[in-house]
């Protein structure tokens, strides 16, 4: 009897037990279905991902102008050192006043023609965008800048973009593309000396994932300077030192080092190149130019009774100080007959200017060839001590068309092509017409290869065009 009751008692454990568990399981149950679809808090090795499932752009550089205590407080030019590294500020301080617009306590502060660089480079491959706050000081006007970039560390400088214009008095954001080639320098400047100060706070770069599309219906490509082909397929390599590659930003060229001249410029014209910037009449050497070259300078052409010709004219790049600068290279400079560039090709390029202000865009190719001009003090074959070869004939090719986008595409049989080839002389006509031509006649002379980029079918058309000159 005591081992049957010992026997019940157990079974009556095990039933305790079961019921036990059964509500362990009934309640988990509920409390799961209950939270179904709530979020669990991450884990210490769990980050969660952003609310918007899109990954963050990997910041390479960021530079906000604030530090300690003001640095420089007076626009005389100075490198100083900020959080990113060394910069050197030209007619521009770190300002702190109540004036100043800025994100934190201080902000970057320039004035007309002054300029912010850094003197370091960030280490990047790629396509990067750059973003950049500025605002009119204060109560000032504003005015124009731009942002300029370097992938040689520092030996060359090019405008990432277009001029920016400033009026505003809160910050606003400008965002540029750029294609780095390991390394990457910035520059800000101030184009317009009229107007007033600017302020600029919180440059940042980071990596782009994709390259954003040209606005306005416009397509890559779309105004370069060099979009309708490489006439002589140029390359910036030091084995083809008279074929040498060199893009000014503001127009690009082929730089024959024996002749110390270049064998054509290109560049590209539009409204909005034309201002109002005075003549810089700054000629200098090109910095660009190896090392082992000969360097032309703006005293090579003195008592030579030649011009320094342009052949990117400075009035074809009057909106800012830089952009008409960047024209007095001695890099863009032939030999000229005075008489050949102050009337007869003045007049051409006028008449340039007057297509693009009449609502078109224009396309230009010069360039000069052979040996033996005459100046004022007659035939002359070689100036600066043997360095420089006079060219004895001087072309120009103008593509001209309707203010618009896909530019490539839109040229046409039927579009206007102004070809002229002159001699270098001190007697020629003072009227362009008198010299129109054909771009084959010009090719034929050269051996270039102009309009590459055009349809071959459409080109065939377009080099057999002699222009009325109206």
């Amino acid at each position: 009897m005591p081992k049957r009751r010992k026997k019940s008692s157990s079974n009556y454990s095990i039933v305790i037990i079961l019921a036990i568990i059964t509500f362990v399981v009934t309640y988990c149950t509920r409390k799961f279905t209950t939270d179904k679809g709530k979020q669990a808090p991450a884990t210490s090795g769990q980050q969660r991902p952003p609310a918007s499932g899109k990954k963050k752009q990997p910041e390479l550089f960021r530079e906000n102008f604030e530090t300690a205590a003001p640095v420089k407080e007076h626009y005389n030019t100075e490198t100083i050192t900020l959080q990113s590294g060394q910069w050197t500020l030209k007619n521009a301080v770190i300002g702190a006043k109540a004036e100043d617009h800025k994100q934190g306590k201080q902000a970057l502060r320039v004035r007309g023609g002054g300029s912010a660089t850094m003197e370091f480079d960030i280490t990047v491959t790629g396509t990067v965008t750059v973003t950049l706050k500025h605002a009119a000081y204060g109560t000032d006007a504003g005015g124009a800048w731009e942002l300029w970039y370097s992938v040689n560390k520092g030996q060359r400088f090019l405008p990432a973009g277009n001029v920016v214009h400033t009026s505003e008095r809160e910050l606003r954001t400008s965002t540029f593309t750029i294609v780095a080639q390991k390394t990457l320098r910035l520059q800000i400047r101030s184009t317009d000396k009229e107007n007033g100060r600017l302020n600029f706070d919180e440059i940042r770069v980071v990596r782009s994932h994709e390259t954003p599309a040209p606005s306005g219906g416009a397509v890559p490509g779309d105004d370069d300077n060099m979009l309708l082909g490489n006439p002589s397929d140029a390359t910036p390599s030091l084995v083809t030192p008279n074929n040498y590659l060199m893009d000014k930003g503001y127009y690009k060229l082929s730089y024959n080092r024996d002749r110390g001249t270049p064998n054509w410029v290109c560049w590209h014209v539009t409204a909005k190149d034309l201002g109002h910037m005075s003549r810089s009449r700054d000629f200098r050497p090109d910095a660009d130019v190896p090392d082992s070259w000969y360097q032309v300078t703006q005293s090579s052409y003195s008592g030579s009774g030649f011009d320094r010709g342009h052949n990117c004219p400075s009035g074809d790049r009057t909106f800012s100080r830089a952009a008409n600068d960047a024209t007095f290279l001695m890099t863009n400079m032939i030999p000229q007959a005075p008489n050949h560039n102050q009337h007869l090709w003045s007049g051409l390029e006028n008449y340039t200017r007057d297509l693009v202000r009449a609502g078109n865009e224009v396309y230009v190719i010069m360039g000069s060839y052979g040996m033996g001009g005459v100046g004022e003090k007659g035939l002359r074959k070689k100036i600066d001590r043997n360095n420089i070869t006079v060219p004895d004939h001087i072309w120009k090719v103008i593509v001209v068309l309707p203010e618009g986008n896909n530019d490539l595409k839109r040229i046409n049989k039927h579009t206007r092509i102004i070809a002229v080839n002159t001699p270098n002389k001190n007697d020629v006509s003072k009227q362009w017409t008198a010299y129109l031509t054909t771009i084959a006649e010009i090719e034929e002379a050269t051996h270039l290869k102009l309009l590459s980029r055009v349809p071959e079918a459409v080109r065939q058309e377009l080099v057999k065009k002699i222009d009325s000159g109206n």
